[in-house]
Parts: C-alpha cells; sequence; structure tokens
C-alpha cells in the first residue's frame, strides 16, 4: 500500500529508491496456461481508495479498493457502473486489524515494516502462507473482484528479521500471480521494480508508488512495452513535476494523499 523501503540507511541507496540487482538468483517461472481474466491495457484512468467512506462517483473505468473493508454488493454495485474492481490485500506483510490475524503463527511474524499494527512476514515458509494467501484470494474471488493489488511484495529489500533473498522474494511473487490466476483475476506487480525483468511475465500489470520521485519510472517501461497497464501514485510531488514523464511513459498516474482516501489529483 505504501513505499516500504524504509529502513535502508545509505543515502545513495535512498536517492535512487532502494535500488539493486536481484543478487544472480535463479528461479525460474513456472509455464501457466493462458487464461481468461481482465488484462488492462496501458493508460486507464483509475482511483485509489483504502480508507474512509468509499466515494463511486468517480468516473473512471478501475476502482482499487480494500479486499476486506468492502462487500459483494459493493463489487457488484461498481460493476453496474461500468467498473473493474481491483482488490487490495496485503501478501508480504502481517497486519494486526485484519480478522484472520490469529491464523498467521508467530514463526513467520517479522520486524516492523514501518507502519502500526504491521509486520513482514518470513515468504520463505509457502507452507505456512500458500493457504493463508489462498484463502484471502478465495474471498476476493467470491466477492467477484475483477484483479488483486498484492502488496510488501519486496521484502527481500529490507529488515524483515528474516534472511531473505532474491529468490525468495521472485519464488513469492510468483506464487502469488498463480494462486490470483487459477481464481480467474488479473494480478498486479506492487512496487519491486529490481525484479520487473524477471517477473513482467507472470503479471498482469503494475501498481507503483513514488517512481518518479525517486527518478526511476523508467524501470516500468516492460509492463507498457508488453500491453500492461501501469497505476502510479506519487504523494509528495505536485502534478507539474510528474505529469509530463507519466504521458510520455504511458503511465496512469495520481496524485493522492498518504491516507489514501477518496481525494485525488489526476494528469
Amino acid at each position: 500500500m505504501r513505499r516500504t523501503c524504509v529502513l535502508v540507511v545509505l543515502p545513495a541507496l535512498v536517492l535512487t529508491g532502494c535500488s539493486g540487482g536481484s543478487g544472480g538468483a535463479e528461479a525460474e517461472p513456472s509455464p501457466e496456461p493462458p487464461g481468461e481474466w481482465w488484462r488492462p491495457r496501458p493508460g486507464p484512468e483509475w482511483q485509489w481508495q483504502l480508507t474512509g467512506r468509499l466515494d463511486t462517483s468517480v468516473d473512471v473505468p478501475v476502482y482499487d479498493i480494500d479486499g476486506f473493508h468492502h462487500s459483494k454488493e459493493t463489487v457488484d454495485a461498481l460493476h453496474r457502473d461500468g467498473r473493474k474492481v481491483v482488490c487490495y490485500l496485503s501478501t508480504g506483510a502481517w497486519e494486526d486489524f485484519r480478522p484472520d490475524a490469529d491464523d498467521f503463527p508467530r514463526s513467520v511474524i517479522g520486524r516492523g515494516n514501518g507502519w502500526e499494527g504491521e509486520r513482514w512476514l518470513d515468504i520463505r515458509r509457502t507452507d505456512v502462507l500458500e493457504p493463508l494467501m489462498a484463502a484471502r484470494l478465495d474471498m476476493c474471488r467470491d466477492k467477484g473482484f475483477d484483479a488483486v493489488e498484492p502488496d510488501n511484495m519486496d521484502g527481500y529489500r529490507n529488515r524483515t528479521g528474516f534472511p531473505l533473498t532474491a529468490g525468495d522474494q521472485l519464488r513469492y511473487n510468483r506464487l502469488i500471480a498463480r494462486l490470483a490466476h487459477e481464481r480467474g483475476m488479473a494480478v498486479g506487480l506492487k512496487n519491486d521494480l529490481e525484479q520487473i525483468p524477471e517477473l513482467v511475465g507472470d503479471f498482469d500489470f503494475a501498481v507503483n508508488e513514488q517512481c518518479a520521485q525517486y527518478r526511476e519510472c523508467e524501470r516500468l517501461t516492460p509492463f507498457v512495452e508488453a500491453g500492461k497497464a501501469v497505476c502510479h501514485v506519487e504523494y509528495e510531488l505536485p502534478t507539474a513535476r510528474f505529469c509530463p514523464g507519466s504521458r510520455r511513459l504511458g503511465l496512469s498516474s495520481l496524485l493522492k494523499r498518504w491516507s489514501i482516501d477518496a481525494w485525488r489529483r489526476t494528469c
């Protein structure tokens, strides 16, 4: 939901948005037959709202909303208005405020990720996490969502409390993509810019925070070149600072407040 490279301390890395290579890790994608899920093309207008009373009056074709907070009736109503609806979930961090929080054993819960009530997960423990994430994705499917925005997908670049590697992250991110596709939903790659070359084929679109502020938006080009949408948000730059670059690169960009409520400014 938010940029999570909060514990990197070297100034040079902060300026480049926590950039770095994948460490040469080998993690091959699993073959996946073509499915019938939604595949958003570059350039859609969208609304991202995770807090506050949902404002359904924004005239855009794509809504990205919290999967736990909203009902099937809300998703159905958005569909009747002609919208595609994306299910926001955290897949890489534990949240103490979710109804399934007690289902996560302490052994997979690590350091805080910088946000109240949230801690990184040990993504190596797919034996534990796969059924928990499958249940969350079942919820999204059963409510009728068209796609999933899985958050906190770059734990290996942070101090999680676990010795995560780039290979661990690739395997876990591909697992989440497969679980979404098996349920007939599109899936977006959230941040994790360093692994885009390896993951662009596994994901149907991208969601990015602050690539303009950290001067890294061109890293999202593989998605646009593959005919896949990039939904991009800035929090601290005025639109005049990032919209010209967003238009040039084919990004769907918004200015939002950190609370990610209904307020928005567009390019």
